[in-house]
């Protein structure tokens, strides 16, 4: 089985090509299908150039977890992490918004199109259900980041559009996730690695009822993926992130990543997280690789966060603690100072100069396990299940267990929660939506001196695309 690759193949995707081509030649095959279908893939996958690496940190970099410091950042990050949200200071805006609407537009051509497509009827199924998934992962994508977008279905609407309403954008998230999954594999079925599958669209769904806060949908949708007996949690933390160790049962829903020197599906991560002069890590070997870059930009951890781990806990292990720099000095990064380093996707196995190849775990059955909890904990209070779940967890963490009657109330285990995602999932594009969601992260920026306002919440509309569509109206407050 061969990876699938999010090549983004822009020239023969372009709106105007597919107006004049897609019947008679790009649907007049199987691979010219699965090319258009594996474009949507790719805008969705976000993951070109150091587009993921940064879109995946700018969000964390506004949070208790980390921070960048250095080097040409000012363009990409500081709009972000210094709450100075403006619509028009980052080209993130470009990422976080056009991206998402090219995969609708792959999507939306698809669907159009593939009734009439000279395929299999088995194969217009499966590709109408995975359109379908991508065009609905976009949109939890575009709601977590700015609330209700222009909803385009069709690519004969019009051109502006005003933004949906907010039930309007929930109905049909939901809907078109729970339509999609009897038409999708089962996990480990799928035609390759990367294409989507059954838990894939339970776990998007399961993650935007939690982040809506529709706890009963969360908790059942959660025990639906639990059910479906495939996905567990990998032995060993540090490992899960490895190349060498991708495809695990852990991953729920993945954008799998190759190291090239064009990088077209890659993620540079590491480029931004090597300390100065790093040479080698005494504890795990670790040498600087060969053709690897070491960016002026370098990623930071929270000492405070740092801090609030357990002893014990193995999730500190993918987190750079000291070196020995080209020198030969061994060089400290504990607190203070926040000088602490991100390590999650560990350089080996497959890099290329600046690009990498660790896949990027979207979703994780850890997270899956700690949202049935959070949301069973909204529904009864503290429960025994949702204890055992978070133990889980724990457990492979090499943490001691956590105690029913350790909690006294609902508000006491959902703090608890909150602090176990962090732990869990830092780094990996879910802290900022974790601390909305729990009512936190305008005042824990504002604890760090942070500018932040109640309505930082959302992300500004970009200008970009208020100025191309009139009708578009923007957040309120900026």
């Amino acid at each position: 089985m061969l990876p699938l690759l999010f090549v983004r193949c822009e020239g023969p995707l372009d709106p105007e090509v597919f107006s004049q081509t897609a019947p008679d030649n790009l649907f007049n095959s199987l691979p010219g299908v699965e090319g258009v279908l594996f474009g949507a893939y790719s805008w969705a996958a976000e993951n070109h150039g150091n587009d993921l690496a940064q879109g995946i940190t700018a969000p964390e970099a506004m949070t208790d977890v980390g921070f960048a410091t250095a080097g040409a950042i000012a363009n990409w990050l500081l709009n972000f992490q210094d709450f100075i949200l403006d619509g028009s200071g980052s080209s993130m805006y470009d990422l976080y918004w056009n991206d998402p609407y090219r995969a609708i537009r792959n999507a939306n051509i698809i669907l159009e199109n593939i009734e009439a497509a000279n395929i299999g009827e088995d194969s217009k199924v499966l590709i109408a259900a995975e359109a379908r998934f991508i065009r609905a992962w976009s949109y939890t994508k575009l709601y977590n980041r700015f609330g209700p977008t222009p909803l385009r279905t069709s690519s004969a609407q019009e051109l502006q559009l005003p933004r949906a309403g907010e039930q309007e954008i929930l109905d049909f998230v939901e809907s078109e996730l729970l339509a999609v999954v009897p038409d999708l594999p089962d996990p480990g079925e799928e035609k390759q690695w990367g294409r989507t599958h059954k838990g894939a669209a339970l776990g998007v769904l399961t993650k935007f009822y939690l982040n809506t806060k529709q706890w009963q949908k969360c908790a059942d949708t959660a025990e639906d993926l639990i059910d479906l007996g495939y996905f567990e949690l990998y032995p060993s933390y540090f490992d899960i992130f490895l190349v060498d160790h991708e495809r695990n049962k852990e991953i729920v829903w993945v954008v799998p990543n190759k190291a090239d020197l064009g990088r077209e599906a890659n993620i540079s991560f590491m480029n931004f997280a090597w300390p100065t002069s790093f040479n080698n890590h005494p504890r795990t070997g670790l040498e600087f690789c060969d053709g690897c870059r070491n960016f002026a930009t370098m990623f930071r951890i929270r000492d405070e966060f740092w801090n609030s781990f357990d002893p014990n806990d193995t999730r500190k292990d993918l987190m750079l603690e000291e070196y020995v720099n080209n020198n030969g000095d061994t060089i400290d990064l504990r607190p203070p100072n926040d000088n602490v380093r991100p390590f999650k996707y560990w350089p080996a196995g497959d890099f290329a100069g600046p690009a990498y190849g660790n896949d990027f775990p979207a979703i994780r059955y850890a997270d899956i396990l700690l949202s049935r909890a959070e949301a069973l904990n909204e529904l009864n209070g503290p429960t025994q299940e949702s204890i055992d779940l978070i133990n889980l967890v724990r457990d492979r963490a090499g943490v001691d267990d956590i105690l029913l009657a350790d909690f006294g109330s609902k508000d006491a285990l959902n703090d608890h929660i909150l602090a176990e995602r962090g732990w869990e999932l830092w780094w990996e594009d879910k802290r900022r939506e974790d601390l909305i969601r729990h009512g936190k992260f305008i005042e824990l920026a504002v604890e760090r001196g942070m500018p932040a306002q109640p309505h930082h919440v959302r992300f500004p509309i970009p200008l970009f695309a208020l100025d191309a569509n009139p009708l578009l109206e923007q957040n309120p407050q900026y």
